[in-house]
């Protein structure tokens, strides 16, 4: 079973892309499994619905231990096991909070492991950006070249419901010309065909 860890800043939409993903599959319910930094899991049933409510918000952070869920994705005529991790946000330099630290430092460990990294950003706020402003901070600079490197690195452009994200999806792809970039609104629910495709495909 193929295991895609999902990263990139805080707020830029993983855990809604996680879940759209599942909800794109046809799945009402999802089993989430919670990995926290000390060690302990816990498992959890949810109604897509209510997950949503209660995983997705505004707040920074919202997300502070891996979120596994094992989803069959369709292969032919038959279906594969595919393991979504979902894991904290991205940030710069050395977090105030010591909880968030550890998080971090438990993203930055599953990526040693992970068989795929998707890489979610925010193509709409890429889009508004400056034009003298870098495009992806340096610790995302350093995880595009890891992941790059093993050859194992998928970028999802997200929130192309919102006007700015055509410019930043542009913005991207004069970044990275050679990277196939899957525009997505996990929002809208707009995009996971393509993304369905390309998990089939490698998994």
């Amino acid at each position: 079973m193929k295991t895609y860890l999902i990263v990139g800043q805080t707020n830029v939409g993983k855990t809604a892309f996680a879940l759209g993903f599942a909800a794109s599959l046809g799945l009402r319910k999802v089993e989430i499994t919670f990995m926290y930094p000390d060690g302990f899991a816990t498992k959890q049933l949810y109604p897509l619905a209510v997950a949503r409510e209660e995983l997705v918000g505004p707040r920074q952070h919202k997300t502070r231990s891996l979120q596994s869920l094992v989803l069959q994705v369709p292969i032919g005529k038959g279906h594969r096991l595919v393991k979504i991790v979902d894991s904290t946000g991205l940030v710069e330099g050395v977090h105030a909070d010591k909880e968030i630290r550890r998080s971090l430092t438990q993203t930055l460990q599953a990526m040693q492991k992970a068989d795929f990294i998707i890489h979610i950003i925010d193509a709409a706020e890429i889009g508004q950006a400056s034009e003298d402003v870098p495009l992806l901070t340096e610790v995302e600079r350093q995880v595009a070249a890891f992941a790059q490197i093993r050859g194992n690195y998928l970028v999802v452009a997200n929130k192309m419901d919102l006007a700015p994200a055509k410019h930043g999806l542009d913005r991207l792809h004069r970044l990275w010309p050679n990277e196939k970039i899957l525009p997505v609104s996990a929002q809208d629910m707009t995009g996971f065909k393509e993304v369905r495709a390309v998990v089939a495909r490698l998994s």
